[in-house]
Protein backbone atom coordinates (compact mmCIF):
# COMPACT_ATOMS: atom_id res chain seq x y z
CA UNK A 1 0.00 0.00 0.00
CA UNK A 2 0.87 3.37 -0.72
CA UNK A 3 -0.28 6.95 -0.96
CA UNK A 4 -0.15 9.06 -4.13
CA UNK A 5 -0.21 12.74 -2.63
CA UNK A 6 -2.63 14.60 -5.65
CA UNK A 7 -2.35 17.83 -3.56
CA UNK A 8 1.49 18.20 -3.37
CA UNK A 9 2.89 15.74 -5.96
CA UNK A 10 6.16 18.04 -7.49
CA UNK A 11 8.16 16.58 -9.95
CA UNK A 12 11.54 15.16 -8.64
CA UNK A 13 14.65 15.62 -11.12
CA UNK A 14 14.23 12.45 -12.78
CA UNK A 15 10.43 13.04 -13.84
CA UNK A 16 11.20 16.75 -14.67
CA UNK A 17 11.72 16.42 -18.76
CA UNK A 18 8.66 14.40 -19.41
CA UNK A 19 6.41 16.86 -16.83
CA UNK A 20 7.30 19.63 -18.78
CA UNK A 21 6.60 18.33 -22.12
CA UNK A 22 3.05 16.99 -20.78
CA UNK A 23 2.63 20.33 -18.86
CA UNK A 24 2.77 22.25 -21.92
CA UNK A 25 -0.36 20.11 -23.00
CA UNK A 26 -2.29 20.06 -19.62
CA UNK A 27 -2.00 23.94 -19.86
CA UNK A 28 -3.49 23.75 -23.09
CA UNK A 29 -6.23 21.59 -22.19
CA UNK A 30 -8.45 24.30 -19.92
CA UNK A 31 -8.37 26.62 -22.96
CA UNK A 32 -9.22 23.73 -24.98
CA UNK A 33 -12.83 23.23 -22.78
CA UNK A 34 -13.52 26.71 -22.17
CA UNK A 35 -13.59 26.58 -26.24
CA UNK A 36 -15.52 23.19 -26.26
CA UNK A 37 -17.76 24.70 -23.82
CA UNK A 38 -18.54 27.77 -25.18
CA UNK A 39 -19.21 26.46 -29.04
CA UNK A 40 -22.91 27.34 -29.91
CA UNK A 41 -22.37 26.38 -33.58
CA UNK A 42 -24.04 27.66 -36.69
CA UNK A 43 -27.70 25.84 -36.60
CA UNK A 44 -29.47 29.07 -37.43
CA UNK A 45 -27.35 29.72 -40.66
CA UNK A 46 -27.18 26.75 -41.96
CA UNK A 47 -30.71 25.89 -41.52
CA UNK A 48 -31.45 29.35 -43.15
CA UNK A 49 -28.76 28.26 -46.25
CA UNK A 50 -30.37 24.55 -46.47
CA UNK A 51 -33.96 26.21 -46.71
CA UNK A 52 -33.22 28.95 -49.26
CA UNK A 53 -30.74 26.90 -51.55
CA UNK A 54 -30.90 29.86 -53.92
CA UNK A 55 -30.24 32.46 -51.81
CA UNK A 56 -26.25 33.11 -52.19
CA UNK A 57 -26.52 35.76 -49.36
CA UNK A 58 -27.40 33.41 -46.81
CA UNK A 59 -24.80 30.78 -48.63
CA UNK A 60 -22.03 33.22 -47.72
CA UNK A 61 -23.49 33.97 -44.02
CA UNK A 62 -23.88 30.58 -43.27
CA UNK A 63 -20.11 29.50 -45.07
CA UNK A 64 -18.56 32.32 -43.10
CA UNK A 65 -20.01 31.37 -39.48
CA UNK A 66 -19.30 27.48 -40.49
CA UNK A 67 -15.30 27.93 -41.06
CA UNK A 68 -14.24 29.48 -38.03
CA UNK A 69 -15.66 26.68 -35.99
CA UNK A 70 -14.63 23.95 -38.16
CA UNK A 71 -11.01 25.77 -37.40
CA UNK A 72 -12.07 25.10 -33.86
CA UNK A 73 -12.76 21.87 -34.27
CA UNK A 74 -9.56 20.96 -36.21
CA UNK A 75 -8.08 22.58 -33.22
CA UNK A 76 -9.73 19.80 -30.84
CA UNK A 77 -8.55 17.04 -33.49
CA UNK A 78 -4.73 18.59 -33.67
CA UNK A 79 -4.48 18.72 -29.29
CA UNK A 80 -6.16 15.03 -29.02
CA UNK A 81 -2.72 13.98 -31.03
CA UNK A 82 -0.92 16.35 -28.92
CA UNK A 83 -2.70 14.43 -25.78
CA UNK A 84 -1.96 11.24 -27.33
CA UNK A 85 1.57 11.93 -27.42
CA UNK A 86 2.02 13.35 -23.96
CA UNK A 87 0.24 9.94 -22.85
CA UNK A 88 2.84 7.65 -25.09
CA UNK A 89 5.54 9.36 -22.45
CA UNK A 90 3.79 9.12 -19.67
CA UNK A 91 3.14 5.50 -20.09
CA UNK A 92 6.76 5.07 -21.06
CA UNK A 93 7.80 6.62 -17.59
CA UNK A 94 5.19 5.12 -15.84
CA UNK A 95 6.08 1.58 -16.76
CA UNK A 96 10.05 1.36 -17.86
CA UNK A 97 11.87 -1.42 -16.00
CA UNK A 98 12.97 -2.10 -13.52
CA UNK A 99 10.09 -0.56 -11.30
CA UNK A 100 6.71 -2.26 -11.17
CA UNK A 101 4.02 0.05 -12.25
CA UNK A 102 2.87 0.69 -8.11
CA UNK A 103 6.67 1.08 -7.42
CA UNK A 104 6.49 3.97 -10.55
CA UNK A 105 3.09 5.82 -9.06
CA UNK A 106 4.73 5.94 -5.49
CA UNK A 107 8.39 7.20 -6.61
CA UNK A 108 6.58 9.24 -9.73
CA UNK A 109 3.46 11.08 -8.12
CA UNK A 110 3.47 13.96 -10.27
CA UNK A 111 3.60 12.18 -12.96
CA UNK A 112 0.59 9.70 -11.84
CA UNK A 113 -1.06 12.98 -10.95
CA UNK A 114 -0.76 14.18 -14.47
CA UNK A 115 -1.95 10.82 -15.75
CA UNK A 116 -5.27 11.45 -13.75
CA UNK A 117 -5.40 15.00 -15.09
CA UNK A 118 -5.39 13.80 -18.81
CA UNK A 119 -7.96 10.99 -17.99
CA UNK A 120 -10.14 13.85 -16.35
CA UNK A 121 -9.98 16.25 -19.04
CA UNK A 122 -10.57 13.29 -21.65
CA UNK A 123 -14.06 12.82 -19.81
CA UNK A 124 -14.57 16.40 -19.69
CA UNK A 125 -14.29 17.32 -22.97
CA UNK A 126 -16.11 13.84 -24.09
CA UNK A 127 -18.79 14.97 -21.97
CA UNK A 128 -19.33 18.31 -23.66
CA UNK A 129 -19.00 17.50 -27.09
CA UNK A 130 -21.99 14.38 -26.82
CA UNK A 131 -23.95 17.49 -25.53
CA UNK A 132 -23.82 19.30 -28.34
CA UNK A 133 -24.80 18.24 -31.56
CA UNK A 134 -23.87 21.07 -33.14
CA UNK A 135 -20.51 20.13 -33.67
CA UNK A 136 -21.62 17.24 -35.91
CA UNK A 137 -23.99 19.08 -37.55
CA UNK A 138 -21.40 22.07 -38.13
CA UNK A 139 -19.28 19.67 -39.66
CA UNK A 140 -21.63 17.93 -41.85
CA UNK A 141 -22.80 21.25 -43.76
CA UNK A 142 -19.20 21.92 -43.92
CA UNK A 143 -18.31 18.75 -45.70
CA UNK A 144 -21.46 19.00 -47.78
CA UNK A 145 -20.90 22.29 -48.88
CA UNK A 146 -16.92 21.72 -50.02
CA UNK A 147 -18.09 18.44 -51.56
CA UNK A 148 -20.87 20.61 -53.87
CA UNK A 149 -18.21 23.17 -54.11
CA UNK A 150 -21.31 25.83 -54.86
CA UNK A 151 -19.09 28.53 -52.93
CA UNK A 152 -16.24 29.05 -55.12
CA UNK A 153 -16.19 32.86 -54.88
CA UNK A 154 -15.29 33.39 -50.82
CA UNK A 155 -11.52 33.28 -50.04
CA UNK A 156 -11.49 30.98 -47.43
CA UNK A 157 -9.05 31.55 -44.20
CA UNK A 158 -6.22 29.47 -44.88
CA UNK A 159 -6.58 27.97 -41.27
CA UNK A 160 -10.53 27.06 -41.36
CA UNK A 161 -9.64 25.27 -44.83
CA UNK A 162 -9.27 21.28 -44.01
CA UNK A 163 -7.99 19.23 -47.28
CA UNK A 164 -9.59 16.15 -47.25
CA UNK A 165 -7.10 13.96 -45.53
CA UNK A 166 -7.44 15.73 -42.51
CA UNK A 167 -11.70 16.13 -42.97
CA UNK A 168 -11.40 12.23 -43.15
CA UNK A 169 -9.68 12.13 -39.57
CA UNK A 170 -12.05 14.59 -37.93
CA UNK A 171 -15.14 13.28 -39.26
CA UNK A 172 -13.82 9.57 -37.97
CA UNK A 173 -12.64 11.22 -34.60
CA UNK A 174 -15.99 13.42 -33.97
CA UNK A 175 -18.42 10.02 -35.37
CA UNK A 176 -17.24 8.75 -31.93
CA UNK A 177 -19.34 9.28 -29.34
CA UNK A 178 -16.50 9.74 -26.88
CA UNK A 179 -13.50 10.92 -29.50
CA UNK A 180 -10.72 12.00 -26.56
CA UNK A 181 -11.31 8.85 -25.13
CA UNK A 182 -11.40 6.80 -28.00
CA UNK A 183 -8.01 8.71 -28.42
CA UNK A 184 -6.58 7.56 -24.81
CA UNK A 185 -7.44 3.97 -25.56
CA UNK A 186 -5.82 3.28 -29.03
CA UNK A 187 -2.95 5.03 -27.76
CA UNK A 188 -2.37 2.76 -24.75
CA UNK A 189 -3.30 -0.46 -26.94
CA UNK A 190 -0.65 0.66 -29.29
CA UNK A 191 1.51 1.46 -26.69
CA UNK A 192 1.08 -2.03 -25.10
CA UNK A 193 0.99 -3.90 -28.10
CA UNK A 194 4.72 -2.80 -29.26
Amino acid sequence: NFFLDFENAQPTEAETAVWNQVNAVLEEAQAILAELQSYTGAGQEIREAIQNPGDLRLQERAWSAVCPLVAKLKRFYEFSLRLENALRSLLEALTSPPYAPTQHLEREQALAKQFAEILHFTLSFDELKMTNPAIQNDFSYYRRTISRNRINNLQLDAESEVNNEMANRMSLFYAEATPMLKTLSNATTKFVSE
